[in-house]
């Protein structure tokens, strides 16, 4: 079956979880990945995570983090501190459309496989750099990791419970949301590129993508209500500072959260609860006022709310067309018919650890659907395939690579 990116072939030297998830995205789509590892040890992320266990039950070299990003890829390992390294990875550049890279700023450069070395080789390579801080800058220089990006973008100071409520203040994401959103900026950047060079120029581009400011990007519209304002959002837990309510609320037996949209949902939300006045109440009226009103509004719904458990309040109000849902556990959610009927929870077989699950990818194209031709590799798992097919090595001249130790 033909795929939207069949056509094209990535370098992923991506490490850890924005470059890989990058480049796991284009080979969902298509795109025959090749990941370059160091050898004997591979990416970070093959020694992060818990171990997946054969179908034996025996606990395998493949980690949760390692196959949560890098599904769809070739494996070759390649000594990049080495010059006969150096070129093989350049060689393989001249074959490639794109590369995804996401080391420190400059540090490819000192191995001759930064983009102007590279695109000397190959004027068509589309290069994308994922880094913290982005490739200039007084913070240039600084590594960084997903804590760092969440609070110094502001995420930190947006989430966890206000500073007088029991267990109050700054809250971190449960997952690496900085990494993850500037892997989907990468992707969107390398697509354009990918267009204007095929329709418009013939010739690649250089990408700069830094992790602090796809967080800060990614903020929008509560970024937007600071600047428009001059108010510094204050953090309100599951709570929102412009729509009431939407939260969670104490059911008998667990929490649901329930997101109110409009006055008239309102009007149907309170008329269930028992409580029709307050749609009437000058205080409530009105969203805005909602909002303004929260530490007077929320008492009164959270008394009723809990007097009941969480199936029969998502039941009626459903059929109400008032938004709500439970707080689920990840046990839940792969319970979650609608999660099951979209097929999200798919299972892959791996040479080595079994029938490994799959969080799906979540695209659904309807003349190019996403299928998925290989399980996470192994390490160097085709490393030999790979020199061969496109740098025409026998076997040979692989044996002579592997015994220097530069694959």
């Amino acid at each position: 079956m033909v795929q939207t990116l069949s056509h094209i072939r990535v370098l992923d030297l991506g490490r850890v979880f924005s470059g890989p998830w990058t480049g796991q995205m284009l080979a969902d789509l298509g795109a025959d990945v090749i990941k370059v590892e160091r050898p004997g040890r591979g990416d970070d992320v093959r020694q992060q995570g818990y171990r997946a266990k054969d179908d034996a039950g025996n606990e395998t070299a493949e980690t949760s983090s390692f196959l949560a990003m890098n599904r769809g890829k070739r494996s070759v390992t390649v000594n990049m501190s080495s010059p006969e390294g150096q070129e093989v990875i350049r060689k393989l550049a001249a074959q490639c459309d794109v590369l995804i890279e996401n080391f420190k700023a400059g540090d490819l450069a000192r191995y001759g496989l930064d983009y102007e070395s590279l695109k000397a080789i190959n004027p068509r390579l589309v290069y994308c750099s994922i880094t913290g801080f982005g490739q200039s800058g007084p913070y240039s220089h600084r590594p960084g990791y997903d804590p760092i990006f969440q609070s110094m973008s502001g995420l930190m100071s947006l989430t966890g419970n206000p500073e007088e409520e029991p267990g109050g203040g700054p809250q971190k994401v449960g997952y690496a949301v900085s990494d993850l959103t500037a892997g989907f900026y990468a992707i969107i950047g390398i697509l354009a590129a990918l267009n204007h060079r095929d329709a418009v120029s013939g010739e690649g581009q250089y990408i700069d993508i830094a992790l602090f400011d796809a967080q800060v990007a990614s903020i929008g519209h509560i970024a937007m209500n600071y600047l428009v304002s001059g108010t510094i959002p204050r953090r309100m837990g599951t709570a929102s500072p412009i729509t009431c309510p939407y939260q969670a609320f104490e059911c008998s037996d667990g929490y649901l959260m329930i997101a109110v949209g409009n006055d008239s949902q309102f009007r149907q939300f309170v008329q269930l609860l028992g409580l029709p006045e307050l749609a009437d109440d000058p205080r409530f009226l009105l969203n805005r006022l909602r909002a303004q009103n929260q530490k007077e509004l929320i008492p009164l719904l959270q008394a009723v709310m809990i007097t009941r458990p969480i199936k029969e309040w998502q039941t009626e109000l459903d059929a109400m067309n008032v938004p709500c849902g439970p707080i689920n556990d990840l046990s839940q959610v792969f319970e979650d018919p609608q999660l099951q009927h979209r097929n999200m929870l798919m299972h892959m077989q791996h040479s080595t650890a079994g029938n490994i699950p799959q969080i799906a990818n979540p695209l659904k194209l309807s003349a190019t659907p996403v299928t998925y031709r290989r399980p996470p590799p192994t390490l160097s798992e085709h490393t030999d395939e790979v020199l061969s097919e496109l740098l025409g090595m026998d076997a040979a001249a692989i044996t002579e690579l592997r015994e220097k130790k530069i694959i």
